[in-house]
């Protein structure tokens, strides 16, 4: 009997409906009809201005050509994010996509860095200096790493490209695949009441869509998963308590930067998202805290140029649904959760949810295996990019606002104490298979955050002292060489994938 799944129905556009249509229709090569439901009535909430570097695999799967999405979205590069007066007022620090230092005979740089600073040599905040991402960044350059073994192959890179264009990119190549996008909203959604199961949704039209595969993508309403399933939500505000933001783009002012600014404020944190043709401002917080029209007024204050938009409020809660996957019902991006946008993890989350339903892909039995499993790694992804944000607010000495006060003092998962506990004695991360942040990530927000572990690695003291400080001293110097030869990231733009023309290099 023939098992095979013949119609998926998406229900939700956005950057997570067309991610999900762009990527099923490349994988499945017309084996099954594909069918996107989107009211432009209800909009999207365009979250993911800023990205990590795992959309480059996702892009390029997909076969798409990174000088023609970056023209179309008015992209441009991402180097790291600068976390300005997180651990003190005055600090500053960027978590680059690369690494800090080089690594040398199994022992990560941190460790040769943490020896000179017991020996009262170096400060720990200074390691910064030896991050080739982390200059280039500052310095206003950029280049593709190098293919070699260098330190110009020591970093990776992503895109702040605007989320309002890459949904309509995705469209038009999932379309060209077969997609078909209906317009209208859904008012009912039948679930059968034997087993459970999904079996249509009927739009404001009256129209019946019928389908064995269901993805909810209909944003924070989870329409499908939640309010037909009832499957339940994880509240994780009790960790991160930011449950609102006001985001308005404003006009740029001087060349563009390869990095993401996210600057702590009395109540939260505003972020900067530099793109070719504006800036992306936004005012993330606690609405405890402070009032909706405070905020805004907070966000006005602190942007570079004349605001192209008046502010707009979103709330949201953090956490994450309690399956992501129920019956033949599968949830990504805002109708699976929600982490805020600190670190720029929204839509790495629909690329692993997208990513792992083609990995589990189901028949019409919908094995409960595969379903478990699918829920399982889910799960991990969420959990610990939830206890890598946490890490952000509870690793701070500021005491100035009850919002700092609360996160510094309160009680954090058991996953994430026992992390900062081993950091903090040995200098050692905790080794995952699973999960998006590396070692590296993990280095730059400890040290960053003034983390600073009490021993570094004993096997350093198998090298001299003179030569761990000529080591040190060696990278430092190979670096700023390489990023001498950089060109601007302005240059590196205007010939590559400006808006309006693509250029190649």
């Amino acid at each position: 009997m023939d098992q095979r799944i013949r119609a998926i129905l998406i229900v939700g556009g956005g950057t997570a409906g067309w991610m999900a249509a762009a990527a099923l229709a490349h994988r499945l090569k017309g084996r099954a009809s594909i069918r996107l439901v989107e009211s432009a009535e209800i909009g999207i909430v365009g979250v993911g201005e800023a990205t990590v570097p795992h959309i480059r695999s996702f892009n390029a799967t997909l076969g798409i050509d990174e000088a023609d999405f970056m023209a179309k979205t008015q992209a441009t590069f991402k180097l790291g994010i600068e976390f300005c007066d997180w651990g003190r007022i005055g600090d500053a620090y960027i978590h680059p996509f690369g690494e800090l230092g080089r690594r040398q005979d199994g022992i990560d740089f941190h460790h040769y860095w943490l020896k000179l600073c017991q020996l009262g040599e170096k400060n720990p905040l200074d390691i910064f200096e030896c991050s080739l991402p982390i200059i280039a960044a500052k310095r206003g350059k950029f280049a593709f790493p190098t293919e070699d073994n260098s330190v110009l192959a020591s970093f990776g890179y992503a895109y702040h490209f605007d989320a309002t264009l890459y949904a309509p990119y995705l469209r038009a190549y999932a379309e060209a695949r077969g997609v078909v996008r209906s317009e209208g909203k859904v008012v009912d959604v039948a679930v059968d009441g034997g087993d459970g199961f999904i079996r249509s949704v009927t739009l404001e039209s009256g129209e019946r869509i019928e389908a064995d595969l269901f993805i909810d993508c209909s944003g924070f309403r989870g329409l499908l998963i939640e309010q037909a399933l009832r499957t339940g939500y994880h509240d994780w505000r009790h960790w991160l308590p930011c449950d609102s933001a006001v985001a308005a783009p404003c006009e740029a002012k001087g060349a563009s930067v390869a990095y993401t600014r996210a600057t702590a404020r009395e109540a939260g944190w505003q972020w900067r998202i530099p793109l070719q043709h504006r800036v992306g401002n936004g005012y993330v917080y606690c609405s405890q805290m402070t009032s909706d029209d405070a905020a805004a007024e907070t966000l006005k204050r602190n942007v570079e140029g004349p605001l192209l938009a008046e502010p707009r409020v979103l709330r949201f809660t953090t956490g994450q649904r309690k399956k992501s996957w129920n019956k033949n019902c599968v949830a990504m991006g805002l109708a699976g959760g929600f982490l805020e946008p600190l670190e720029s993890t929204s839509i790495y989350l629909i690329q692993a949810a997208v990513t792992n339903l083609l990995e589990l892909f189901p028949e019409r039995g919908f094995e409960p295996d595969d379903i478990e499993e699918f829920n399982r790694v889910m799960e991990l992804e969420y959990e610990r990019v939830r206890d890598f944000l946490v890490l952000h607010y509870h690793a701070t000495e500021r005491d100035d606002a009850p919002l700092w006060n609360h996160v510094r003092t309160m009680t954090i998962p058991d996953s994430l104490a026992y992390k900062m506990a081993l950091f903090r004695e040995s200098g050692h991360v905790v080794k995952y298979r699973q999960g998006m942040f590396l070692d590296t990530s993990w280095h730059a927000v400890y040290l960053g955050q003034r983390v600073v572990p009490t021993h570094y690695y004993p096997l350093v003291d198998t090298y001299a002292t003179d030569d761990v400080r000529r080591y040190v001293s060696e990278v430092k110097s190979i670096i700023d060489k390489g990023v001498d030869i950089m060109p601007t990231h302005q240059a590196f733009l205007e010939r590559y994938c400006q808006a309006g023309r693509v250029a190649h290099a």
